[in-house]
């Protein structure tokens, strides 16, 4: 006598069968709400630029909100077509997918600056300056990155659970 062991597949419901679909193929692409991400971000930037000329803003203070808008906008739009809330490996790649092309449009950003702004004696003076003192640069540039990283996690977090459609009840 011979055990066998039960199919714990779940079955299709159109066609009775056992789906042999994997469940990541199942998921949503997060391509497009990184996209969403990414147009908050520098449409908030773009305004607090604006504002910049008026009033002066902290630095720190203008990337976390701008990171704020962008996460709402690319939350709200995730559970606008999913009807349901971001589950915790989507907000991680949804944070790390994010904060990747926010930091590639800042480089593109800087790059056109250097090039297209700076002439070549501004460009010696700033790689001089760069050479001789890189340890804040450097600092500030890792103290920058981990900010956006945390402001990414805890705003994506906070509006997944405040937009969250199906919040239980107690």
């Amino acid at each position: 006598m011979s055990r066998k062991t039960p199919n714990l597949s779940k079955a299709n419901a159109h066609t009775g069968r056992h789906s042999t679909v994997p469940l990541e193929s199942t998921q949503p692409k997060l391509t497009q709400y990184i996209g969403f991400f990414s147009i908050g971000y520098v449409l908030a930037s773009a305004i607090f630029m604006m504002i910049q000329t008026k009033l002066t803003l902290n630095a720190q203070l203008v990337t976390v909100l701008s990171i704020a808008v962008g996460a709402y906008i690319a939350v709200h739009k995730f559970i606008k077509h999913q009807h349901r809330a971001l589950q915790k490996n989507e907000i991680n790649r949804l944070m790390l997918g994010g904060i990747m092309s926010v930091w590639l449009l800042t480089v593109l950003y800087f790059l056109g600056v250097w090039f297209l702004l700076f002439n070549q004696v501004s460009r010696e003076v700033l790689f001089e300056m760069t050479k001789q003192r890189p340890l804040p640069l450097l600092s500030a540039l890792v103290m920058i990155v981990l900010l956006s990283l945390v402001s990414a996690r805890i705003s994506i977090w906070a509006f997944n659970h405040l937009l969250n459609p199906k919040k239980d009840t107690l």
